[in-house]
C-alpha cells in the first residue's frame, strides 16, 4: 500500500512538472511584441505607443515594435489584431471611442469588438481641444457659433477619419447647436491637425496630446476643452460645461487590447507591466505635458467602459443618421 501511495505521489509530481513549463511558457514572451496603432504617426495613440514601447520592452525582455496601420476609423488595425495569434504578442493601442462607435457605424464590421479583442488595460484620458485656424474670426465659443451660423457650410472641421469619435462629436455639436459645417476626414489626428494648421481645413476637435503643441506655438487658437477642468497649458479656453456645449465628457480614451482568447494569465501579466509603466513619474509627466491624464485600469474596467459606450455613442450615431461613407 505504501508503494502504491508513493507511486501515486510520484505520478502527481511528474504531472505538475509537465504542467509547469506549459504555464511558464504561456506567461512568457519569446519573440518581439507588436503594438499596432490604427492611425497615422504623430497622433495621440502613436505618441503613447512610443512612450510605453521602450518600457514594455525592458519589462518583457523582447523588442517592442510600433506599427502604424491607419484606415477605416481604426478598423484596419483593430481587425489585424483581432485576427492575430492569441498569445499576447500583438497589442492594439488606440482611442477606444472608435471601437465604441464601430458596431453602429459599420454594419459589415469584419470583427466583433467585444469578442475578438481582449482588453488589457486603460492607459489615459485626454480631453478634446476645440481649436480653429487663426484666420477664423472667432476666439470664443459664442463667436464661433455666431460665425458658423452666419456662414453656413464655410467652416471645414477636420477629424481623424469617418467614424472616429471626434468626427461623431463634431456632427453631434452641429446638430445640437444648429450650425452647418463640413466634416473632413483625414488619416489620423496628426494629419487632421496639420490640415488645420495649413489652412486646408479651419476647425478641429481633437485630443489635447496631439493638438496642444500647435496651440501653444500659436499655429492654432484654442477655444474650448472637454473634461472636468481647464487645462493648465490653455487656461483661457473654457470647458465645454462652462460654454454650455453638449458632450462635455467626450475625449480620447486610450487603452491597450490584444487578440480575443488570449490566455488570461498572459493578459494579467501584460496588465501588471502596464500598471508599473504608467506609475513611472517620467511617463506621467510626459502625458501631463501634452494635456492628458494617466488612467490605469483593469481589463474588466475597459470591458465595462466599452459595453456602456457602445450603447451611448451608438445612440448618437443612429440619432444623427451618421453613415460610414459620410464626409
Amino acid at each position: 500500500m505504501k508503494f502504491r501511495r508513493l507511486g501515486a505521489a510520484v505520478a502527481a509530481l511528474a504531472l505538475c512538472g509537465a504542467l509547469i513549463p506549459t504555464l511558464v511558457q504561456a506567461q512568457s514572451f519569446d519573440r518581439p511584441v507588436r503594438i499596432v496603432v490604427p492611425f497615422a504617426p504623430g497622433g495621440t495613440s502613436d505618441i503613447l505607443a512610443r512612450l510605453i514601447g521602450p518600457k514594455l520592452s525592458e519589462a518583457v525582455g523582447q523588442p517592442v515594435v510600433v506599427e502604424n496601420k491607419p484606415g477605416a476609423a481604426g478598423n484596419i488595425g483593430a481587425d489585424a489584431v483581432a485576427k492575430a495569434k492569441p498569445d499576447g504578442h500583438t497589442l492594439l493601442l488606440m482611442d477606444i471611442g472608435s471601437l465604441a462607435v464601430a458596431p453602429s457605424l459599420f454594419p459589415d464590421l469584419s470583427y466583433d469588438v467585444q469578442k475578438d479583442l481582449a482588453p488589457v488595460g486603460m492607459v489615459m484620458f485626454g480631453p478634446y481641444v476645440l481649436a480653429v485656424h487663426p484666420s477664423v474670426p472667432a476666439k470664443t465659443v459664442p463667436e464661433l457659433v455666431a460665425y458658423a451660423k452666419a456662414n453656413p457650410g464655410k467652416l471645414a472641421v477636420a477629424n481623424s477619419g469617418v467614424g472616429a469619435l471626434n468626427h461623431i462629436t463634431s456632427v453631434a455639436l452641429a446638430r445640437d447647436l444648429g450650425i452647418d459645417w463640413k466634416a473632413v476626414p483625414y488619416k489620423g489626428g496628426a494629419a487632421a491637425s496639420r490640415a488645420v494648421v495649413s489652412g486646408e481645413s479651419t476647425v478641429i476637435i481633437n485630443g489635447a496630446t496631439a493638438t496642444l503643441p500647435f496651440v501653444t506655438s500659436k499655429q492654432l487658437v484654442g477655444i474650448a476643452v472637454t473634461g472636468d477642468g481647464r487645462l493648465p497649458a490653455l487656461p483661457e479656453a473654457q470647458t465645454f460645461k462652462e460654454a454650455k456645449l453638449p458632450l462635455s465628457d467626450a475625449g480620447t480614451w486610450q487603452a491597450i487590447l490584444t487578440t480575443g482568447k488570449t490566455p488570461p494569465e498572459m493578459i494579467s501579466k501584460l496588465n501588471a507591466e502596464l500598471q508599473k509603466i504608467l506609475a513611472i513619474p517620467e511617463i506621467k509627466e510626459k502625458v501631463a505635458e501634452q494635456g492628458g491624464m494617466v488612467r490605469p485600469g483593469t481589463p474588466d474596467e475597459v470591458k465595462a467602459w466599452l459595453a456602456t459606450n457602445i450603447e451611448s455613442w451608438g445612440g448618437i450615431v443612429r440619432a444623427a443618421d451618421i453613415k460610414s461613407n459620410s464626409n
